[in-house]
């Protein structure tokens, strides 16, 4: 069977699996698609394996780390699902208390890739949050495909409530000073601009390639953004002209980079959408938005 790479697969390949992803097509359909790009000795099966999250060998900052304090927790949501779970880390040597950053999963609960970027969060000197939306049903089940039929479930805006509360549990932490972010990917994009629209004292949202809210909405944000968009996401850069209108005309403060020839799901490093040089910058530019609005 011939080793794929990433220079192999064509872009139509990974817009179909957005199309996926995004509950656009059945998973039937989805294969049946697939099918067509399965040429030249490539298989669906390769495709198919290809494009499929790989959680073992994409661990950054592994469960067990040293520099850390990280454990599962749960919290209340009595406006959302009830009792949620979430995992709460921050760094084992803290002397004094520390800032606040919520992490918000993709539209398939807190996978291994998620709880992750908490990990690597509280490394730089936080203490972070990652809930699971997925909780009352269960939580993730420890696959993407059936997190998102989970997921489907659910009410957004009851989603949406879930991590209001993660916002509020964390700033009455004894450990967190009160000042809090939130970063969230693809629907954590939309959660992430949704909490600034929602909650005032919120100190910053740093929204990855997410749905973004209306102007009516847009105008009661508080929080300064910063936004991050690939060049090759069509469907999220679709919403953006209107959105940077709207923060323009109400004076909110943003920062916004695309970053070019980069996918929907660029910072994921478990999916070959992943585009290190990107999810590498946009990274280290999260940080020190987080720093610079949460430190002070």
């Amino acid at each position: 069977m011939k080793e794929l790479k990433k220079e192999d697969i064509n872009q139509e390949v990974f817009d179909l699996y957005d199309d996926y992803a995004h509950n656009k097509l059945e998973r039937r359909q989805f294969i049946k698609k697939l099918s067509l790009y399965a040429v030249g000795g490539i298989t669906v099966s390769s495709l198919l394996s290809f494009i499929t999250p790989n959680y073992v060998d994409s661990i950054m900052v592994q469960q067990d780390d040293k520099r850390l304090q990280s454990d599962f927790i749960t919290y209340d949501s009595p406006k959302g699902g009830g009792k949620i779970k979430g995992l709460l880390s921050k760094p084992k040597k803290a002397t004094k208390k520390l800032p606040g950053i919520i992490v918000v999963h993709e539209n398939r609960g807190l996978n291994p890739y998620i709880e992750d970027v908490g990990r690597r969060a509280a490394l730089e000197g936080f203490i972070s949050l990652a809930p699971d939306a997925l909780t009352p049903l269960g939580g993730y089940p420890g696959s993407d495909d059936e997190g998102r039929t989970l997921q489907k479930k659910r009410d957004k805006n009851k989603m949406l409530e879930d991590f209001i509360a993660a916002y509020e549990y964390l700033a009455a932490h004894e450990d967190c000073t009160g000042k809090i972010g939130v970063v969230g990917f693809c629907f954590g994009g939309w959660i992430s601009n949704m909490m600034a629209v929602k909650v005032p004292t919120l100190s910053a949202a740093v929204p990855y390639y997410g749905r973004q809210p209306s102007e009516e909405e847009t105008a009661k944000i508080n929080a300064p953004l910063m936004i991050h968009n690939g060049g090759l996401d069509k469907r999220v850069n679709a919403g953006w002209p209107a959105f940077e209108k709207a923060l323009k005309e109400h004076n909110k403060e943003y920062e916004a980079f695309v970053y070019p020839d980069v996918n929907h799901g660029f910072h994921n490093n478990t999916t070959p959408r992943y585009d290190e040089p990107a999810a590498t910058l946009s990274w280290t530019r999260t940080i020190e938005f987080f720093k610079k609005h949460l430190q002070k």
